[in-house]
């Protein structure tokens, strides 16, 4: 196991290999048994381009052996951000082929993000995209070159003439196919093959260690607990790099499967309506957010449908109104999803009643999953009390990399992970999500730290203080509202979202809303009461001691006290 691991117990891994969840396998070894049974058929799609199993192979084979050339080392860490593309996967498979690590990196994040993990992780390489919706990707990479020691070779999705700076991953995979995958070392199944980002609290990602043999036997649970088989077309609408679109089945459990995974690097129904009109998906992930605009789309956006089977709904908790829409406006069953990045997954089932599916997350989707419901003092609760979801399992790690303090607080000392989600059992062993413990904004899926928000707020000029809760919204669920302190003349929410920008922040943790007050409600201890302000921002009556200052935009703020 790489340093900066934590190993699962012995007695618990000599008891998943001999119930059979651990099979030795890698993910290398999956996608070579299944080019072996689906050469010739499609693997990936993208747009009018299309990569059979044996050209994905091949590809991978290439690259890999291009990175080799280039000096990528077994157990050396590469920063991979690029978006749904054919080439995520190729570059992937390419260096599990080395014994590499891909650190998972979303694409919407910036300097602030990918410093991090490249710093974390001690990266030697960073793949990136060229001028992505806007973004200077390549700039990016040139300045985080130019500050970390760690980072020796960038390589790029676009051509560049600055070949002393660049490498064009087309020159990557230019290389010569080795012809056999016996040409590389076979990769140890219970070694590290990537590294996943955590959605939790903290300000910046931590990153979790999945193994060849927890990734490879979580993706066919997933498959067989979703009904996925060779027939089956799986449209890749949320990121890839999302836990959620990469495994539970996503694209590795449609490759074990041998279906077809069609890229699509946007949500819109307008892009996914044709997408799965012209290829015949069968299969879908998405969070709520999406399910609001395709539902509205259905009424004028003509397309076929009819292929859809199921629709999978996670990321975020999906009202029982909306869930029920779906079937009769698009034509396909849906299946809520619970999952973390840190191991458990939960599905609803296609014979599970009505209404187990249009109310709860399901069950577990490996019998050797362990759930508990805890309060405070960790004592389990009965069914329906509502507590700290914890849970341990063969597809569970046992710790983030690198992280030993924050681990000794993650982690029981007989090895659950606590989730910090708020849950229930019903009496049946369904799940529910009631909630977060901790202060994480759940924007349409993506996971937001108040805090770092917060911290970021800080460093602007004509702010004192700041204070971040979510906002209710029909669509996404949360939305990020800051209620700041001004030096002087507020800042508008336009100077601030600029001024957020210009130091790294993604995109989807700008504040959607500013409330400007003279000062911050305070709790007992002295810390912003964040329950004031999030009365405030559900229109309750608010403390008299909450004085507003008109806001830029000349916007009344909400409701005021009373006289």
């Amino acid at each position: 196991m790489l340093d900066g691991c934590t190993p699962w117990p012995p007695e618990f891994a000599e008891r998943y290999r001999a119930q059979g969840y651990w099979r030795g396998e890698s993910l290398v070894d999956l996608l070579e048994s299944s080019a072996a049974r689906h050469g010739g058929k499609t693997a990936l799609v993208q747009g009018g381009r299309r990569v059979t199993y044996g050209e994905l192979v091949r590809r991978s084979r290439r690259m890999a052996a291009g990175f080799r050339e280039r000096g990528i080392a077994p157990g050396e860490r590469v920063v991979v951000q690029l978006p749904n593309v054919p080439e995520f996967v190729v570059v992937c498979f390419a260096l599990f082929r080395i014994g590499a690590r891909p650190v998972f990196a979303l694409p919407a994040h910036r300097a602030s993000e990918i410093r991090h993990l490249c710093e974390l992780s001690e990266a030697v390489a960073y793949v990136f995209p060229d001028v992505h919706r806007g973004f200077d990707h390549p700039a990016l990479a040139r300045q985080l070159s130019d500050e970390l020691g760690t980072l020796r070779t960038l390589f790029t999705l676009g051509e560049t003439t600055e070949s002393d700076a660049f490498v064009p991953l087309s020159a990557v995979e230019a290389a010569a196919d080795p012809g056999h995958a016996s040409a590389f070392p076979a990769p140890d199944p219970t070694d590290v093959a990537f590294f996943l980002l955590s959605g939790g609290t903290t300000a910046l990602p931590k990153i979790i260690p999945r193994t060849h043999d927890d990734y490879v036997y979580m993706a066919r649970a997933a498959v067989t607990a979703a009904g996925l088989t060779e027939n089956d077309t799986y449209l890749a609408v949320l990121p890839v790099e999302f836990n959620f679109t990469w495994g539970c089945p996503g694209v590795i459990g449609t490759l074990l499967a041998g279906g077809t995974v069609v890229l699509s690097e946007d949500p819109t129904p307008e892009r996914c309506f044709p997408a799965i009109e012209r290829e015949r998906a069968t299969f879908t992930a998405v969070g709520p957010s999406i399910v609001h605009l395709w539902l509205e789309a259905a009424e004028w956006l003509e397309a076929d449908l009819s292929s859809l089977r199921t629709l999978q709904i996670g990321g975020s908790p999906l009202s029982r109104e909306v869930a029920a829409r779906i079937e009769p406006t698009l034509g396909c069953r849906v299946q809520q999803v619970f999952g973390m990045a840190e191991g458990l997954i939960t599905f609803t089932r296609g014979d599970d009643a009505v209404e187990t599916v249009l109310t709860t997350q399901g069950r577990p989707i490996s019998p050797a999953d362990e759930i508990r419901i805890v309060d405070e003092k960790d004592q389990e609760l009965p069914a329906d009390a509502i507590g700290e979801l914890l849970t341990r399992g063969p597809y569970t790690p046992r710790g983030y990399y690198r992280a030993l303090e924050h681990n000794a607080r993650a982690f029981t000392e007989d090895g659950f992970y606590r989730s910090g989600d708020l849950a229930r059992l019903t009496p049946d062993g369904n799940l529910v999500i009631e909630g977060r413990i901790k202060d994480m904004i759940n924007r349409g899926g993506d996971k937001v730290s108040a805090g770092e928000v917060e911290g970021h707020l800080l460093t602007h000029p004509a702010i004192a203080r700041a204070a971040v809760v979510p906002v209710p919204d029909e669509y996404l669920g949360e939305r990020i509202c800051a209620f700041i302190v001004p030096v002087g003349e507020p800042p508008s929410l336009t100077e601030v979202k600029a001024a957020l920008t210009d130091r790294g922040l993604a995109a989807y943790k700008l504040p959607d809303r500013l409330e400007i007050v003279t000062e911050l409600p305070l709790t007992g201890l002295g810390k912003p009461d964040k329950k004031i302000l999030a009365a405030i921002v559900r229109g309750e009556p608010v403390p008299a001691a909450v004085n507003f200052i008109p806001s830029a935009a000349g916007r009344p703020n909400p409701a005021r006290p009373a006289g």
